[in-house]
C-alpha cells in the first residue's frame, strides 16, 4: 500500500505521475523542500550533501526554480534540495528507488551522505536505488542540480520560462528483486493481437515467472517465463473482436504485469497508425485504424504562466486536452518539449492525437549535441511508447541546432551541412528502429531547409490571409512522388502525406509577436486549405498564448477569446472551422460589390468523413442580411441549394448568384449546411461591402422617412485629448486616448424646416480606445532573441491590436449637442474580432496591420429639444463626444469604411 497517502493529498500534483507505469508501493515526495542556491559552486567541496549545513530557502517541488509556483527566484545555475524521508516498513524485502520524472540538467542524489547516482539530461525520468535504507526511520535525501547553460543541451524554448532543476514529480517506490524496467504493448489490429515486450535493467539471473492480465470487453490472462540471461522478452496475446481506440471512443485496456515479486500496472490502446490514400484520390493521408484523418492540429508550447514547464494540477492538464477537443481539433503538437506523462494520459483518455517533439539545442550539431539528442530520443520513446495518442515523433524542428558556422567567400555563415543531413537521416532511422508503429519526421522544416528521409512531407508557413490561395496552389503543384521541392539535395519526396505543420498569420506580418485578431486570416486560411485536399492537414500556431506569442486560441491564462462569429451567424462557432462537413467560398471572405449587382460566389465541398447517417442529399441554406448606411439591421433575401453527399467528397460545386441590395450596406451571407433530419452540420459566412453613396434620405425600420447629414470621421470640428490623438488609414478611424473630446458640426440641410421634423438623432459607431505600447511609440528593437528568453510586450508590435477576450477595456462617453447634455453612454470594450468586417476589408496588402478587426458600438443619441431650438438659430448641430477625466478610457470614432457598420457620424432628421 502507498505509505501515508493522506499526507500526499495536500501536496502539489499528488497523483501518480505515470498511469502507464505504476507500482502500488510508491510515495510522492512533492511539496516543500529545503533549498539553497550554490552560485559559487562550493557545495561539493564543502560537502553540503553530508554536512548539517542549513538550507535557507524553501522550494515547492516539482515546480522549476524561478517559476512563481516554486516560491523561489532564479538566482543561480546550481542549486541544492534537501528533504527528510521515511521509508515504509512494509517495503522490507523490496528494492527501494527514488525516481525523478525530469530534472534539468545534471542531477546528483545522496541519501544520508551516500552517493546514489548522477544523471545528465533534462526531460526524461531516471531512478537510483537506495542501498542504505533504514525502514521506518528518518533519512536525509539531498539533491544537487547543475543547470549551467551548455550549447549542446536540449534547451528548446525554455527561454519562455526555464525548466530549472526538478520540474516533474519525484517519488519513492518499492520494486521486486528482479524488477521490470519497461513494458511495451504493440497492438496489431489487422492480426487482432497485441505484442507484449518486457524489459529488465540487467540480465535475468534465472527463469522468472511472468504473467500479463488485460481488463476489457474480453479480459484475458497469460502466463509466460522470462528466460534466464535475457534483458528483453516478447510474446503476443490474441485480441479477437478488440474494441479499438479512436477519437470518438478512446478506449484503453488496463493491464497488470507481474514478474516474480514485481508488479506494474499499465494500459494500451488497440489502434494502428499508418498512411492511406484519401478515398477516390491518390493523396496520401495519415490514417488511424486504416481510415484517413484530416489533420487539424494546434502547436502546443505547453507552458503555464506560473509553473512554466510544470502545470499546477492534474485537472489543468486535462483541460489543456479538452480545449483542443472542444473546438473540434483532433490533435496537438507538444512543441520542443517532452511533455508531462499525465498530460499525455489525458490525450489518451479523451481522444486527442499527439505529435511529439524532440527538444533542440541552440549550439552546433557537434558530438555532444548528437549524443544528447539521440539519448533523449531513445528515452522519450521508451517512456511514451504505450500512449496511443502519440502518432508521430518529430526529431528536429526548423533546423534549430543543426547549423554549423562555416566561412563562405570570406563570410561566416550558418550552414546545414551534408554531413549533418546524413546524421539527421540516421536519427530518423533510429526512431523507426525504436518504434516502427508510428510515423517519424526528420525535420519540421522552415526557412530554406528541407527534408532528408521522412514519413511526412511537412513545412511551415506564416502568411497574411490573402496570400494563402497562391501559396497552397503552388504547394499542390510542386508536391508529388519524386519531387525535390522541400527536400535537401540528394533526397526526394516519397509517397507520404503533405502537411502544413505550422501555419498562421501573426508571424506573417512584419514585426511579428503581435497580439491581434487572428480570426479573419484564420478563416481565409482554413477556407483555402479545404479547397486543396492534396494537403492532408494543417497545424495552427497555437494552442494558447505564451510570453511573446499572442496568437493562441486562448490566452496564456487559458481564458477565452471571442471570434464574434456567433453573432454573425446563429449557431456558428470556432468549431465550424474544423467541421468534417465544410462548405468553402474560397479565399475571399469579403468582397466589394455595387448596388443591385449580381455577384457570383464559388462554392467548394470538403466532406472529410465517412458518415452515412446523414442521407445522400444535404441542404445549403443561404441568407443575406446586415446593416444599411444608418447601421440598421436588415434582411434582404434567402435561398436554398441541394448538395449531393457521399463520404470523403472533395469537389467544386456549382457557384451561386446572389443579388446585392439597392443601397449602401455591409451584407452578411450566412451558409448553413443541414442534413435530412434538420441537423445543422456546418456554418460559414461571407461578407459583401455594397459601395454606394450615403443617401440623403432613408426609410427607417419604423417606416418613417428621415433626412441624413453625414460627415467623415476625420472631419471633426475640434478635438483635445490628454494622452494622444491620431488617425488610422488617413482617418477611416480616429482615436483619442486618455480623456478628452471630439466635436462634429452638422449643417441643417437647405430646405429642411426644423418645425416639420418629428425628432432629431445623432448616430455613430464608437468604441473605447486603449492606448497600447505601440501607440506610445514604444517599439520593438528588432534584435530580440525571443527563443532564448527575450521578453517583449506583444502590443509593442506595430501590427498589434488586442483581440476581444474576457478582459474588457471599458470607457464612457458623454454626448452634448449645442451645449445641451444629451446622454451618457457606456462603451463596454475596445473590441477586435470577426465583426470588424470593414476594418479587415480595407486593410492594405503590404504585410502590415492597422487596427485590423477593430470596431465599435452603434450609438443612437436622441437630441434634446433645447439643442434643436438652438440649431434653428445657428443653422447647425454641434455634437461633442467627451470622455471625462473620471473614466480616462479613450474614444474611437469609426467612419463608413472601418469597423462594423457602413456608417459615418450622422445627424438623422425624422420627418413628420
Amino acid at each position: 500500500m502507498t505509505f501515508n497517502l493522506s499526507a500526499q493529498e495536500n501536496i502539489p500534483l499528488p497523483e501518480h505521475p505515470r498511469p502507464d507505469f505504476e507500482r502500488a508501493d510508491w510515495q510522492n515526495l512533492n511539496g516543500n523542500w529545503a533549498f539553497e542556491f550554490d552560485k559559487n559552486d562550493v557545495g561539493l567541496t564543502q560537502k553540503w550533501h553530508s554536512s548539517a549545513k542549513p538550507f535557507t530557502k524553501t522550494i515547492s517541488v516539482p515546480f522549476p526554480w524561478g517559476s512563481p509556483l516554486s516560491g523561489v527566484k532564479d538566482e543561480a545555475d546550481i542549486a541544492w534540495y534537501k528533504k527528510s524521508i521515511t521509508i515504509n516498513p512494509s517495503w522490507k524485502g523490496k528494492k527501494v528507488f527514488v525516481t525523478i520524472g525530469a530534472s534539468d540538467w545534471e542531477t546528483t542524489v545522496w541519501l544520508d551522505g551516500k552517493l546514489l547516482g548522477s544523471h545528465k539530461g533534462g526531460y526524461t525520468p531516471f531512478s537510483f536505488e537506495l542501498t542504505n535504507v533504514k525502514h521506518g526511520a528518518k533519512q536525509n535525501l539531498v539533491i544537487r542540480v547543475d543547470d549551467k547553460r551548455r550549447d549542446f543541451t536540449l534547451y528548446g524554448k525554455q527561454g519562455y520560462g526555464n525548466a530549472r532543476g526538478l520540474w516533474q514529480t519525484i517519488y519513492l517506490e518499492g520494486r521486486g528483486q528482479n524488477y521490470i524496467d519497461a513494458i511495451h504493448f504493440t497492438p496489431d489490429i489487422d492480426k487482432s493481437e497485441v505484442k507484449v515486450t518486457t524489459y529488465l535493467a540487467k540480465p535475468a539471473p534465472q527463469d522468472i515467472a511472468l504473467s500479463v492480465s488485460i481488463d476489457g470487453p474480453q479480459s484475458t490472462a497469460t502466463r509466460q517465463t522470462f528466460p534466464k540471461g535475457q534483458t528483453e522478452y516478447s510474446f503476443t496475446i490474441p485480441m479477437p473482436s478488440a474494441r479499438l481506440w479512436d477519437l470518438e471512443d478512446p478506449y484503453l485496456y488496463n493491464t497488470t504485469v507481474k514478474l516474480g515479486d514485481d508488479e506494474v500496472k499499465s494500459y494500451f490502446g488497440m489502434r494502428k497508425i499508418s498512411t492511406v490514400n484519401l478515398p477516390g484520390t491518390n493523396y496520401k493521408y495519415i490514417a488511424l485504424n486504416n481510415k484517413p484523418v484530416y489533420m487539424q492540429l494546434a502547436l502546443d508550447q505547453s507552458y503555464h504562466p506560473e509553473g512554466f514547464y510544470t502545470f499546477p494540477t492534474d485537472e489543468f492538464m486535462k483541460n489543456e486536452i479538452l480545449i483542443a477537443r472542444n473546438i473540434g481539433l483532433n490533435g496537438i503538437r507538444t512543441h520542443i518539449k517532452v511533455d508531462v506523462p499525465r498530460k499525455l494520459y489525458w490525450a489518451d483518455k479523451l481522444g486527442v492525437l499527439v505529435m511529439s517533439d524532440l527538444p533542440n539545442s541552440w549550439g552546433e550539431p557537434d558530438k555532444n549535441a548528437q549524443q544528447e539528442s539521440e539519448y533523449t530520443l531513445k528515452e522519450m520513446i521508451k517512456r511514451d511508447y504505450n500512449h496511443p495518442a502519440i502518432f508521430s515523433w518529430i526529431t528536429f524542428n526548423e533546423t534549430w541546432g543543426l547549423r554549423t558556422k562555416k566561412v563562405v567567400n570570406g563570410k561566416t555563415e550558418n550552414i546545414y551541412t551534408p554531413e549533418t543531413q546524413k546524421w539527421v537521416a540516421s536519427v530518423y532511422r533510429l526512431a523507426k528502429s525504436l518504434d516502427a508503429t508510428r510515423l517519424v519526421e526528420d525535420n519540421s522544416i522552415c526557412c530554406g531547409a528541407g527534408h532528408t528521409e521522412t514519413d511526412i512531407n511537412s513545412w511551415h508557413e506564416y502568411l497574411p490571409g490573402w496570400e494563402w490561395e497562391n501559396h497552397l496552389k503552388m504547394i499542390d503543384e510542386k508536391t508529388f512522388v519524386g519531387s525535390d521541392f522541400h527536400y535537401e539535395k540528394g533526397y526526394k519526396q516519397t509517397d507520404v502525406p503533405n502537411i502544413n505543420s505550422e501555419c498562421g498569420n501573426v508571424w506573417g506580418y512584419e514585426g511579428s509577436t503581435g497580439d491581434c485578431d487572428w480570426s479573419w486570416d484564420y478563416h481565409r486560411m482554413i477556407n483555402t486549405f479545404r479547397k486543396y485536399p492534396k494537403i492532408a492537414g494543417w497545424l495552427y500556431t497555437e494552442h494558447h498564448d505564451v510570453i511573446n506569442e499572442w496568437n493562441g486560441y486562448v490566452r496564456f491564462d487559458r481564458s477565452e477569446k471571442d471570434l464574434g462569429v456567433q453573432e454573425m451567424v446563429k449557431g456558428m462557432s470556432l468549431k465550424d472551422f474544423h467541421a468534417p462537413f465544410y462548405i468553402s467560398t474560397g479565399n475571399e471572405i469579403s468582397k466589394t460589390a455595387q448596388a443591385n449587382e449580381v455577384v457570383t460566389v464559388p462554392l467548394y465541398a470538403s466532406f472529410m468523413t465517412d458518415r452515412t447517417d446523414v442521407g445522400n442529399k444535404l441542404t445549403l441554406k443561404i441568407n443575406l442580411y446586415g446593416y444599411d448606411a444608418l447601421g440598421q439591421e436588415k434582411t434582404w433575401s434567402s435561398m436554398e441549394r441541394t448538395i449531393d453527399y457521399q463520404p470523403w467528397l472533395q469537389k467544386e460545386l456549382p457557384s451561386i448568384d446572389v443579388k446585392m441590395p439597392n443601397e449602401k450596406a455591409v451584407v452578411t451571407m450566412s451558409l448553413v449546411l443541414v442534413d435530412n433530419a434538420g441537423n445543422e452540420l456546418h456554418h460559414n459566412v461571407m461578407n459583401f461591402i455594397v459601395d454606394a453613396p450615403t443617401p440623403a434620405e432613408i426609410v427607417l425600420l419604423s417606416g418613417k422617412k428621415a433626412r441624413l447629414v453625414s460627415v467623415n470621421a476625420r472631419d471633426f470640428k475640434s478635438a483635445k485629448w490628454s494622452a494622444k490623438q491620431w488617425n488610422v488609414l488617413d482617418g477611416l478611424k480616429i482615436n483619442g486616448a486618455g480623456n478628452g473630446y471630439f466635436e462634429y458640426a452638422f449643417k441643417i440641410p437647405s430646405g429642411l424646416d426644423l418645425n416639420n421634423v418629428e425628432s432629431v438623432a445623432f448616430v455613430v459607431e464608437a468604441g473605447a480606445k486603449q492606448l497600447f505600447a505601440k501607440d506610445m511609440d514604444k517599439k520593438l528593437k528588432g534584435n530580440e532573441n525571443y527563443m532564448l528568453g527575450a521578453i517583449a510586450d506583444p502590443v509593442q508590435n506595430p501590427n498589434a491590436y488586442a483581440m476581444t477576450d474576457m478582459k474588457k477595456f471599458p470607457s464612457s462617453v458623454s454626448v452634448s449637442v449645442n451645449g445641451t447634455f444629451a446622454g451618457r453612454y457606456d462603451l463596454p470594450d475596445d473590441p477586435s474580432d470577426h465583426r470588424g468586417v470593414l476594418s479587415w476589408h480595407n486593410q492594405l496588402k503590404d504585410k502590415k496591420l492597422r487596427e485590423a478587426g477593430s470596431y465599435g458600438y452603434r450609438l443612437g443619441v436622441n437630441i434634446p429639444q433645447k439643442a434643436i431650438e438652438e440649431a434653428k438659430k445657428t443653422g447647425e448641430l454641434v455634437v461633442r463626444l467627451e470622455v471625462p477625466e473620471s473614466m480616462n478610457g479613450g474614444l474611437a470614432i469609426y467612419g463608413d469604411k472601418f469597423g462594423r457598420y457602413p456608417l459615418n457620424p450622422t445627424a438623422v432628421f425624422v420627418l413628420k
